[in-house]
């Protein structure tokens, strides 16, 4: 059985663990999942390499909702930093998946971005442990998460 790592935070305004949690055992039902919630999008990296190094898993989800502010922006460019380096130094992945606020002006197209972004990243997380060679079919597709695909050149 495979582990799994879903990581988000309280800052965001959509509970995207939650979809990605449910979009996984809709498609596996062989996985155990560890939850982690943390305040905000700095603290993903450290829970994400928790995750990795005390609770084995093999792969891990950071899901974060940063805000419209510069300053916003610079904390999700650090903390996308910090996965990078966590990802590194533990040699696992760990699939970001953020959806900034002023991606959407509307609120309920916000919380369909959230839910859509999340269910497509466990998607991918799927394809990643389990189905590869669908995976690399797929490259080159132009394919989007969370909205929709501009398709191949």
């Amino acid at each position: 059985m495979k582990i799994i790592g879903i990581c988000d935070t309280t800052f965001a305004r959509f509970d995207m663990g939650e979809a990605a949690i449910n979009e996984l055992k809709m498609h596996m039902g062989d996985l155990k999942i560890i939850r982690r919630t943390v305040p905000g999008i700095k603290d993903l990296p450290v829970a994400c390499k928790k995750l990795i190094e005390e609770e084995d898993c093999e792969m891990v989800m950071a899901l974060g909702m940063p805000g419209p502010e510069v300053k916003d922006k610079t904390c999700a460019h650090e903390a996308s930093t910090g996965l990078i380096s966590a990802q590194l130094m533990t040699n696992t992945h760990i699939l970001e998946v953020f959806v900034h606020e002023d991606e959407e002006s509307d609120p309920k197209e916000l919380k369909k971005l959230a839910e859509n972004r999340a269910r497509e990243h466990a998607q991918n997380l799927i394809k990643m442990l389990f189905k590869p060679d669908k995976l690399r079919r797929e490259a080159g597709m132009g394919m989007r998460e969370g909205k929709p695909d501009v398709g191949p050149l």
